[in-house]
């Protein structure tokens, strides 16, 4: 199943992905929740009247149907937003950019940072200050959410908590990320500005021709599916989820370990290979240090498209003023 939000007079609503046509889940059942957030909140029990429902899908279903809505960001509000970081290739050539070794730990525990769940949006506009134009970079990946509540979930068992999968944008204003963290904190305000999801939650039964092992040594399902970023229709990157060292399953033992996670709690991958401006502008001056770096900057469309999850346009748009966290120094005011 292929589940959406999109914007309505009345708030975000739900609709579903079927034979390539967009409904409003509700008016085809109205036993079934209008919101992602309660649709989750009991999602085996919803899960069985989305399949009789799509089941009788004919003529009268026709009210149902949606015509060219705003999509919005599957789970528009979610409970909180982990980032995670199972790409080896990425961590290991940005390494290598910035002239240090690949760090061992890798290969010993997955690891996370919080994000922002209040600024997660959809497809269309992301609105950036002066300051995120600094250096400001796109982050190809994906994102999964929990569909039930767990604590101390082990590995073996971590896919049964997987609602589905969505392409997801993780952007980063990498001037600004740079600043803080040298002070051993942070992301902080070099990423809580936006992170994009959509436009579809895929469910995992949709992918099942697509699961391949999971590379030695980790648990957990894996997938073969194609991962490409385009900037004003160039592409820029290409990778595939089944490069993930860190399976999704070992990245949900890992969070929940003391800890409950709860339904529409977002986790995401981390960065493909390749799949953002740090690594490739690191790894293009390596080769030539004449290389000019290359950044996203207003009015720039940023695209990513992964086989099965869908495509995911953003535009980026500068907020109007001049408030510069840069440009500040201590004792000064805004």
């Amino acid at each position: 199943m292929k589940f959406f939000s999109y914007k309505s007079a009345g708030g975000t609503k739900l609709g579903i992905v079927q034979n390539e046509m967009l409904y409003d889940l509700s008016m085809l059942d109205p036993r079934l929740p209008d919101n992602m957030e309660s649709f989750l909140n009991e999602w085996e029990n919803n899960l069985d009247l989305v399949r009789q429902a799509t089941a009788t899908i004919g003529t009268q279903s026709k009210k149902a149907l949606l015509n060219l809505p705003i999509i919005d960001a599957p789970i528009p509000k979610p409970g909180s937003l982990r980032d995670g970081y199972a790409f080896r290739q990425h961590v290991a050539s940005a390494r290598r950019n910035r002239g240090a070794d690949m760090i061992a730990e890798f290969d010993q525990y997955p690891v996370f940072y919080f994000g922002n769940p209040r600024t997660v949006f959809g497809p269309g506009p992301v609105y950036c200050m002066p300051d995120h134009l600094e250096k400001l970079d796109f982050e190809l990946e994906v994102g999964i959410a929990i569909s039930k509540k767990g604590r101390n979930i082990p590995a073996q068992n971590a896919d049964n908590y997987i609602a589905g999968l969505m392409v997801m944008n993780d952007f980063s204003a990498r001037k600004l990320q740079m600043d803080e963290m040298l002070l051993s904190l942070g992301p902080a305000k070099g990423k809580d500005f936006a992170t994009t999801t959509g436009p579809w939650l895929v469910t995992p039964d949709e992918l099942t021709a697509f699961e391949v092992p999971a590379k030695a040594g980790h648990t957990g399902k894996a997938w073969n599916l194609n991962m490409t970023a385009h900037i004003n229709g160039k592409e820029l990157s290409r990778g595939n989820l089944s490069d993930m060292d860190w399976t999704f399953a070992e990245l949900i033992e890992r969070a929940s370990y003391g800890v409950d996670l709860y339904p529409g709690d977002i986790i995401g991958s981390g960065t493909v290979g390749t799949g953002c401006l740090l690594e490739l502008n690191g790894t293009a001056k390596r080769l030539d240090a004449s290389y000019t770096e290359q950044w996203l900057e207003s009015g720039d469309r940023i695209t990513l498209q992964i086989d099965q999850l869908g495509e995911l346009s953003n535009t980026i748009v500068r907020e109007p003023g001049t408030y510069s966290l840069l440009a500040l120094k201590k004792g000064n005011s805004v």
